[in-house]
């Protein structure tokens, strides 16, 4: 499998890197290709109004690295690790206007929005966030913006690692091992059970019973 790791820090070597950094390393022990990617090197441009700066025929009209990374890297990775220092108690600004600018890839508009929404979908996603406050009501706006980005393009959003400190790679230093905790979730991104119960959801007494939950069919209304 393909695992591609987003480094959304504007900082080299920081602590989201290396959380990113470690979950390759298990997601390479275990045989999958990897790549860490910084973003800082892709996106340089926010989104603009699709009206005025979309060419023609219908592709982007930025001109960054963006559509390269999204269209080589991205929409082909098996699972994609978002990695991101907590910022004002959100992403960083790199990685929501990657999240931005996805609207103009995924228009109707777009010659390859088919492909690119396709290639999105079905992947398993990972975050990884560094922060340098404790307090577990932090982070939470991250977890929940990546909720939401993951349900909306089909992805499947594992548990979240998250590694304290705030100079460099400082959370090699945070008792709670977040860096361990990376790396064996690399080594478990794709057996990891991600489940999402609904009410009508046919499951086992047992959670880790190997059948896998299914939906039944809601409860008639007559």
């Amino acid at each position: 499998m393909k695992v591609v790791a987003l480094c959304a820090s504007a900082r080299p070597g920081g602590n989201s890197e290396l959380l990113a950094a470690s979950l390759l390393e298990g997601a390479a022990a275990t045989g999958h290709e990897t790549e860490q990617v910084h973003l800082r090197e892709h996106v340089t441009a926010l989104l603009g109004d699709c009206r005025t700066c979309r060419r023609a025929d219908g592709c982007c009209g930025i001109g960054d690295g963006y559509e390269r990374l999204l269209l080589d890297t991205v929409i082909t990775a098996d699972a994609i690790v978002y990695a991101t220092p907590l910022y004002w108690y959100g992403v960083s600004g790199q990685l929501k206007a990657f999240f931005d600018r996805l609207f103009c890839y995924t228009s109707d508009e777009h010659p390859q929005s088919a492909e690119v929404m396709a290639g999105l979908a079905g992947a398993r996603a990972a975050l990884l966030i560094s922060a340098e406050e404790s307090y577990p009501g932090a982070v939470l706006g991250v977890v929940h913006q990546l909720q939401e980005f993951t349900r909306y393009v089909g992805q499947e959003l594992l548990p979240p690692v998250v590694g304290i400190g705030n100079s460099r790679r400082e959370v090699a230093r945070d008792p709670a091992k977040p860096l361990d905790a990376a790396h064996q979730l690399g080594r478990r991104l794709f057996d990891a059970r991600v489940t999402d119960y609904r009410m009508q959801t046919l499951r086992p007494s047992s959670v880790w019973s190997p059948r896998s939950g299914h939906l039944k069919p809601p409860p008639s209304m007559c």
